[in-house]
């Protein structure tokens, strides 16, 4: 296990915590819809790579408390971007379900999110292009620790 607190692999951690930041900063002014908040785009997000879930599931998958949850997916559904439904196994639970409207908006969102992207990566030369496709799947499993 590497030593994160001396030398170069603290520089390193420091490094990444600083570009991550930096990036996702600069990705979050790349938004389609500027009147839904970084948390209510995530659920919708978390809702199209998971399918439909419980608001339960989605405060967990998000980190935040059930009851904040509850208020996101209020917000969500008096937008038309989510619905409740029943669930099919516990009547006492409901389904939240994005809309056709929230999934187009997301296709439009990740496309120009990508574009932002894909015109950084063209200042890169082949050697940082693959490096960083090869770290993109590791980048990936640290999001979601």
């Amino acid at each position: 296990m590497p030593d994160l607190t001396h030398g170069d692999d603290a520089a390193a951690v420091n490094s990444l915590r600083s570009a991550v930041m930096r990036l996702s900063r600069r990705l979050k002014h790349q938004r389609v819809d500027e009147s839904l908040s970084p948390t209510e785009m995530s659920v919708l997000g978390t809702l199209s790579n998971w399918g439909p879930c419980t608001p339960g599931e989605l405060a967990r998958k998000e980190h935040v408390q059930p009851p904040s949850m509850t208020r996101i997916v209020a917000l969500l559904e008096a937008k038309g971007l989510v619905r409740l439904e029943p669930h099919p196994e516990d009547r006492r639970q409901k389904v939240v379900t994005k809309t056709e409207q929230a999934e187009a908006m997301l296709e439009e969102s990740r496309a120009k999110r990508n574009a932002f992207l894909a015109n950084l990566v063209e200042g890169l030369d082949e050697d940082e292009w693959a490096k960083l496709r090869a770290a993109a799947p590791v980048l990936e499993k640290l999001a979601h620790l």
